[in-house]
């Protein structure tokens, strides 16, 4: 569906709400990972998600599964591959060869200035080693604020801050704080969340799943909120829709109350529908 909506963000009741592009896609029929999605965001400022994985030669190829017969015409572990290897496969979806962590440093230099990547990354510190961690500094050190890492290993998190403390950081405690939300309470969610934003990762920014902040917020706990008073910045993921012609009536009544709490970024993969959707919903905006 063409339309002028952009996907970039959503201005309501004066706080401004990023789009995240989820796995590189601006709208779910584009293809994953996709060149010319990517080069688009850069071009306009978009926030943007990809998965890394590890090579064999300690680069980083942008997969989400760990072996190339998932997304790629490949086959075997990607950790047990090279650069010219898995150039020489294409994607299942959008047929173009994988990107590499090479050709995203050479393209951020033209980048927009508000444009973001989140690399999000798929192996530990084990997997990725030191020379994986030199590979990130070599050719990502100095790229400031265009870029943010996340991952569920904290202690690669902290090998990243160590080596390029520029970066933004990210950290995702959703199953954790799921877990003691049903367990314990919002009063232990409360404590476990403080304790992970100051914790050794010194995180910019949480990812905590849309329903999580809802869920958390009919305990009378405001996750984003928190999150805020401590200098974090709050992404909810991911919120995509059922279709694009618009929400139904769960999802706006979820889209709704999500705004409320006003995170500062909603992760999608559809976000000019979901734009145009709350558009749609709230015209007085």
């Amino acid at each position: 569906m063409n339309d002028d909506f952009d996907g970039l963000a959503i201005d309501a009741a004066g706080h401004r709400t990023r789009l995240k592009w989820h796995r590189l896609r601006r709208r779910l029929t584009d293809p994953l990972f996709g060149r010319k999605v990517m080069a688009d965001g850069f071009l306009l400022g978009a926030s943007m998600e990809l998965d890394l994985r590890v090579r064999a030669d300690h680069g980083f190829a942008v997969l989400h599964d760990p072996v190339l017969e998932g997304e790629t015409s490949g086959h075997g572990p990607v950790r047990q591959r090279t650069a010219d290897e898995i150039r020489a496969t294409l994607m299942k979806s959008g047929g173009t060869p994988p990107i590499l962590s090479e050709e995203l440093a050479g393209m951020l230099p033209e980048a927009h200035p508000e444009a973001l990547l989140q690399f999000d990354m798929k192996d530990k510190l084990e997997a990725i080693g030191v020379r994986g961690i030199e590979h990130l500094r070599h050719h990502f050190a100095g790229a400031g604020r265009k870029i943010i890492v996340s991952g569920r290993d904290l202690d690669l998190i902290v090998a990243v801050r160590k080596a390029l403390p520029d970066l933004r950081r990210g950290i995702d405690p959703t199953d954790r704080l799921r877990s003691i939300l049903t367990s314990e309470g919002p009063a232990s969610v409360e404590r476990q969340l403080v304790a992970d934003l100051k914790g050794k990762t010194e995180p910019d920014t949480v990812y905590l799943a849309w329903q999580l902040l809802l869920a958390a917020n009919d305990h009378g706990l405001d996750l984003v909120a928190l999150s805020r008073d401590l200098g974090i910045a709050v992404d909810a993921w991911t919120f995509t829709l059922k279709t694009p012609a618009g929400f139904d009536r769960e999802e706006a009544e979820a889209f709704n109350a999500l705004m409320r709490l006003k995170p500062d970024q909603i992760t999608t993969d559809e976000a000019p529908a979901t734009e145009r959707a709350w558009q749609a919903l709230r015209p007085e905006d």
